[in-house]
């Protein structure tokens, strides 16, 4: 394996960092102590406050001229065309820059998500409706997939949607809707025919948010943030033409995807900064605090992060080296979903460790906080890690049966 980039990716790279330097919004920037703004670009739109839909409004026209606000899509639609390669420097350096990107929702499910389904399974008349309004930042879509009943199983949901005349009648609950507060539109897998072989007799449809007995339910989570809701539907009605391919094929449509990159290099970054991070202020600026000069252990454990995320790092190189090739990671991508989404929590937690009782302080402008709250809120926010995007379970579960070819069961 070669480390190094090609002439054409250090070329990238460069043009990616000066991109940065040059176009990102004060509000976005990190402060003097290096700390990233804890503003969230995506909720600013939604905000009502002039200067911050500003500072949205730039960031956004910044990324959509370079094609950037989607990189995965094709050039025809108003996205870069980026291939794995070219996909994998742009997240790896903006990751590491810490600038806010259309890979957090509210913005994922419709650039993500429900463009390139359109972009393959939409009519023409639903193409022209929909994708200009996703990548223009104008419409903001929710995701109805997971069910309180069908999580990982997601082919066992039950939400019902009976045909009458030219509508579809919905009826049903939706859970995990990230961003639903914020949704102008959902799209959701439903049951349109409970006879039907359980990854049959689904269909796709698109939903406006504001038609009556669409319910949204904050789900607060033990982070005290809001990000996750409920969504009960009571005899929706959604209009046939909103429908994307044909009915009861709406599971092969939901798990359309062009998005190809699969390294996981953002959490292997991601791993990689607060490590750094960690010993940055736990040996200068917090030493105080620290307690790494007397427990050797504790340097023992931070030793070991530092080794793993670069492990973490080695995974997704092998990944983008597949994709490279022309090949399609298959278990090697569940290898990297579980490695890093469990180090993502072991780092957290060596961070609380490292600072002791500091850890316990929540606010993070205390002066008794470590790092800003980082390793605490980090350790709250990541123990759904290992559940979202397919539970470690699920994962190993692919690794035993695809990658080293054990019997189900």
């Amino acid at each position: 394996m070669d480390w190094n980039d090609t002439p054409a990716q250090a070329a990238f790279r460069d043009e990616v960092r000066a991109f940065v330097a040059e176009r990102l919004p004060k509000r976005y920037q990190r402060d003097a102590e290096g700390f990233p703004s804890r503003n969230d670009w995506l909720e600013d739109r939604k905000s009502g406050d002039p200067e911050r839909q500003a500072a949205d409004a730039e960031w956004s026209a910044a990324l959509r001229d370079k094609g950037w606000l989607a990189p995965h899509w094709p050039k025809e639609y108003g996205g870069a065309g980026m291939g794995p390669s070219e996909q994998f420097v742009f997240n790896m350096e903006m990751t590491e820059a810490e600038v806010p990107t259309a890979k957090a929702a509210p913005q994922v499910p419709g650039l993500a998500l429900l463009g390139p389904t359109l972009m393959i399974h939409g009519t023409e008349e639903q193409k022209q409706q929909h994708i200009p309004k996703i990548l223009s930042g104008e419409v903001f879509w929710a995701q109805g997939y997971s069910e309180p009943g069908a999580g990982s199983d997601l082919a066992s949901l039950s939400t019902r949607a009976t045909r009458d005349g030219d509508d579809y009648v919905v009826n049903g609950q939706k859970i995990w809707t990230s961003g639903a507060q914020f949704a102008d539109w959902i799209f959701a897998l439903v049951r349109t025919d409970p006879d039907a072989p359980k990854h049959r007799g689904i269909s796709f449809l698109m939903m406006d948010a504001t038609t009556p007995g669409i319910t949204v339910r904050p789900l607060i989570s033990m982070a005290d943030e809001h990000h996750l809701n409920e969504t009960f539907f009571d005899n929706v009605r959604v209009p046939v033409a909103n429908r994307i391919g044909e009915e009861n094929r709406g599971w092969y449509v939901g798990m359309t995807l062009l998005d190809f990159e699969r390294s996981n290099i953002t959490a292997a970054v991601a791993a990689r900064r607060d490590i750094r991070r960690l010993i940055e202020r736990a040996t200068n600026a917090e030493a105080s605090k620290s307690r790494l000069a007397s427990l050797p252990s504790l340097r023992d454990q931070v030793a070991d992060r530092y080794i793993e995320s670069e492990v973490m790092f080695n995974f997704s190189l092998r990944i983008i080296s597949i994709q490279e090739r022309g090949m399609v990671p298959n278990y090697e991508a569940s290898v990297s979903k579980l490695f890093g989404s469990e180090l993502s929590q072991r780092v957290a937690l060596t961070g609380t460790k490292v600072f002791g009782l500091y850890s316990n302080v929540w606010e993070p402008d205390s002066p008794h906080a470590a790092i800003r709250s980082m390793p605490l809120h980090n350790m709250v926010n990541r123990i759904p890690a290992t559940i979202a995007a397919g539970s470690s379970e699920i994962q190993r579960s692919i690794i035993a049966t695809r990658g080293l070819g054990l019997p189900r069961g």
